[in-house]
């Protein structure tokens, strides 16, 4: 998985790709750019769990857009629910605890804020969703599906999708030196965005391949007739 996903950014006509990729991550400060790219991230995992052994061009733009408009809304819900949820916990125990006072509020309050330290765990939590939720977004072409549990769930719990997780991490640790490196020079910095973009495909190909495999093998056993005796 991990060979085939960092092979991926570089097929076919890649050299046109790369750049148009890299200017829109340079630019992704900027909304426009930035819905682009999550439509583009879109679009490569909806490829990947067809089938397609080749990245996605940078064409039909209108489509792109909307794809990114989605993602985003999708990523947003994902991110922004759990976390209001968790502050209002961690505020509310913090709250209560300064307004009772004592040691029983100074305890409550002592709760409340080591319950920030579960923001970490919570950061992971969405990091793992989310792709697959994108997935399911990108494979069934409705916005709903992103949300489809009973869909998502058995792909979260497999092996190949937990390896496509770990992975990702481990090219973004790598990532971290190449950037830290090219940093030092000017020229250098301007190719920052261009290797960004290179491993983000990477990493939605990953992703992508990881819930088609799931899903295929998840289908395989339930179709497959039972042994009698």
């Amino acid at each position: 998985m991990l060979e085939d996903g960092l092979s991926y950014p570089v097929r076919g006509d890649w050299v046109g790709r790369i750049l148009i990729g890299g200017g829109l991550a340079f630019l992704s400060a900027l909304l426009l750019p930035a819905i682009l790219l999550t439509g583009y991230w879109v679009r490569v995992l909806e490829r990947t769990v067809a089938g397609d052994e080749n990245p996605p061009e940078f064409t039909e733009w209108g489509d792109l857009f909307v794809k990114g408009l989605a993602g985003t809304a999708i990523g947003l819900a994902y991110a922004i629910v759990p976390t209001v949820i968790y502050s209002v916990v961690v505020f509310g125990l913090i709250g209560v605890g300064v307004g009772l006072g004592g040691d029983g509020g100074g305890l409550i309050a002592g709760i409340g804020l080591m319950t920030v330290f579960a923001s970490i765990p919570l950061m992971l939590i969405i990091y793992y969703i989310v792709p697959a939720g994108l997935t399911n977004y990108a494979r069934e072409g409705s916005i709903s599906a992103a949300f489809d549990m009973s869909a998502i769930k058995p792909v979260l719990l497999s092996t190949e999708y937990l390896l496509a997780a770990l992975f990702p991490m481990a090219v973004a640790v790598v990532l971290m030196i190449v950037n830290s490196a090219l940093i030092l020079t000017v020229v250098g910095a301007l190719l920052v965005p261009f290797v960004g973009f290179y491993a983000n495909v990477a990493i939605f190909r990953m992703f992508g391949h990881a819930f088609a495999t799931a899903t295929t093998t998840g289908t395989s056993r339930s179709t497959s007739t039972p042994t009698t005796f």
